[in-house]
């Protein structure tokens, strides 16, 4: 049986890395009490934090962090018509955190995601460790097989390529989760007492051309490199499907970095996963998605991008097109996204400008 840490206060002293850098984004409907177990590691850092649900119940924030809250309101103000692309009554919000952040990484945690420990039972610094990923290479087109050779300890072992060992920026890092894993609902059912008590101490490279399931409640990524690909599609309220807001991202996200050169990492960090939402529930929010996955996916794996896409947001636009022609035959709902990542980067792009100095937030603290 894995515990949370309980005593993060040794873990006071720290010296936080990017600290004018990096922004926390949360999505939340519920008093951010889990933060003081996670103050030693955020405090220092700026927090924007997207209200889901109701705009008119009072989130309570503890005393001592800097913060912005934006809520549904506040959402349709900034965005006005293109606050339809930004879901609503689900955790895809956060997407909106990213948008507004001015800072060139994201952090993005789940509220009830808390503090784990290694197996020496030392509280784990889930952000060092994933500011440690992004700031060092990735290895998308040679694998190393003692995983992530910019790790202290490791290197690239014999007969790799001394011409691909200086890596590929790093895009963004993936980290896990002890407790309870990342189920779809059908294995929840099946497996409902089931824990992670595994503690893999590694890091690696997904390769180029290979998906993968990307969760967005231990997630990091450079804004810069790859921000207007991190959207969370249109899930939740009025929409045919949930909990595949993450997964979207991640897909769409890998295409692109597989394209421009881009790395992505998975692993470490873990953190404490501690709520398994309701199964049946879930069923609901997914089943469409468990059909759809098996078409959707197979799209992904074939998607290319011509040469002259060259940034993001050309990348995206060119997979939003792709997304209508050969999605929408699956459900008009995929010619519905396809709309709504235009509306994303144009909204995106709008609040960022290029070569724009850095804006006064809009939220409230």
């Amino acid at each position: 049986m894995v515990e949370p840490a309980t005593d993060t206060i040794a873990s006071t002293k720290l010296v936080p890395l990017l600290k004018d850098e990096l922004d926390i984004v949360i999505p939340t409907i519920r008093n951010l009490d889990f933060l003081e177990m996670w103050r030693p590691f955020f405090e220092p850092y700026h927090l924007i934090i997207v209200q889901d649900g109701d705009p008119s119940k009072i989130i309570k924030v503890p005393d001592g962090f800097d913060y912005e809250l934006y809520n549904r309101n506040d959402i349709n103000r900034i965005l006005g018509p293109k606050a339809s692309c930004i879901s609503f009554k689900d955790s895809a919000c956060r997407c909106f955190g990213y948008m507004v952040s001015k800072k060139k990484y994201i952090f993005t945690i789940d509220d009830d995601c808390f503090v784990a420990k290694d197996p020496s039972g030392k509280a784990i610094n889930a952000l060092e460790q994933h500011i440690k990923n992004i700031l060092s290479p990735s290895t998308p087109f040679f694998f190393n097989t003692l995983y992530d050779p910019y790790r202290e300890g490791a290197d690239f072992v014999r007969g790799y390529p001394f011409s691909l060992r200086e890596g590929a920026p790093t895009a963004v890092s993936h980290g896990l989760w002890l407790n309870i894993p990342d189920y779809d609902a059908p294995t929840q059912l099946v497996k409902p007492l089931e824990r992670n008590t595994r503690y893999v101490d590694a890091v690696l490279t997904i390769p180029k051309g290979t998906l993968f399931p990307m969760c967005g409640m231990n997630l990091c990524f450079d804004r810069d490199l790859i921000g207007p690909a991190m959207y969370f599609g249109l899930m939740g309220d009025g929409q045919p499907i949930g909990r595949y807001d993450d997964m979207w991202a991640g897909w769409c996200t890998k295409v692109i970095c597989d394209h421009l050169g881009l790395g992505v990492k998975t692993g470490l960090p873990y953190i404490y996963h501690s709520k398994a939402s309701n199964p049946f529930v879930n069923l609901k929010k997914e089943y469409k998605g468990i059909f759809w996955q098996e078409e959707i996916i197979p799209f992904f794996q074939a998607a290319t991008l011509p040469k002259d896409c060259t940034s993001v947001q050309k990348c995206y636009i060119e997979l939003s097109k792709q997304v209508k022609e050969k999605l929408g035959k699956v459900d008009p709902y995929f010619d519905k996204l396809a709309d709504a990542m235009v509306t994303w980067i144009e909204a995106w792009d709008e609040l960022n400008p290029a070569g724009a100095p850095a804006k006064v937030s809009n939220g409230k603290a």
